[in-house]
């Protein structure tokens, strides 16, 4: 089901949260320049060992890893409720590697106005080497929303699907504050890469969330070298596919584990997927 917004005055008390680390400083340092033009809140959550770094944001928390890597899923619980505590209506989610469109932020709090008891999903372009990411008409000229994504026209918004909440990332997303006082929130036994955003979409399916795709608010990933599937982080993709299958009796991060088997780095054991045995020699 698809409805049009009419515009109007934005959702007062707007707040970018970001989560960053040492690895992604530069394209932080892109995304709260465009932020700080935009002129919204911005927290950010530090997620490396040690006290944050001086930035340039509003409030700065530190999540440190956990015994088994980055806390992603505990960095957003932290950063919303600074977020909502200190007064904010509108809580905008972004990576820190995501650039805004200059209309993000104001397309996010127009559709909230209309759907306040929905989470709010915007379309993302993954631009490619070389384009400068802090320029909004570059990066416009580049825009190319992932495929596999619902891209709606424009102050447009779209309900999902029960089928499409496996399409939710948490990239770029909003919610109001109501929203996120009601739950739910994300699943902090979630530690290092993979799982803990399409177990959010899980539980907000489970719990009757209405999932919303909003045309116009683009985010812009800026280039960075990944490795396809992510090798490095295949112990983690195992541990929480774990633990998400043995609560939605599914495993998630499907395709990258079916590449992984044809690496010969993993095999499907029954319902699970395991490490594969190393070949002998090595």
């Amino acid at each position: 089901m698809s409805t049009t917004v009419t515009s109007g005055a934005p959702v007062v008390g707007t707040t970018v949260v970001t989560t960053a680390s040492a690895a992604r400083r530069a394209h932080l340092d892109v995304q709260l320049a465009a932020v700080a033009a935009l002129g919204h809140r911005r927290v950010v959550v530090w997620l490396d060992e040690g006290a944050a770094p001086d930035l340039p944001a509003d409030v700065v928390l530190a999540v440190p890893p956990g015994p088994r890597g980055l806390r992603l899923a505990a960095a957003r619980n932290a950063g919303a409720d600074r977020a909502v505590a200190d007064g904010a209506d509108l809580v905008v989610f972004l990576d820190a590697d995501c650039v805004p469109d200059t209309e993000l932020v104001t397309r996010y709090a127009d559709a909230a106005r209309e759907r306040p008891d929905a989470v709010l999903c915007g379309p993302v372009t993954y631009l490619p080497e070389g384009v400068e990411a802090g320029d909004a008409g570059v990066m416009r000229r580049h825009r190319a929303p992932h495929a596999a994504r619902p891209d709606p026209a424009p102050g447009i918004l779209r309900v999902a699907s029960p089928d499409e909440y496996p399409l939710f990332w948490s990239l770029s997303f909003a919610v109001t504050a109501t929203r996120w006082r009601q739950g739910p929130r994300f699943d902090e036994a979630y530690e290092g890469y993979g799982g803990e955003d399409t177990d959010y979409a899980f539980r907000l399916r489970e719990g009757g969330v209405p999932l919303v795709w909003v045309g116009g608010a683009d985010a812009y990933h800026q280039y960075h070298p990944t490795s396809s599937p992510p090798r490095a982080h295949l112990d983690d993709i195992l541990r929480n596919g774990a633990l998400f299958a043995e609560r939605w009796h599914e495993w998630p991060m499907l395709g990258w584990l079916e590449a992984f088997e044809r690496e010969g780095l993993v095999r499907r054991d029954g319902d699970s997927w395991t490490r594969a045995a190393a070949p002998r020699g090595r």
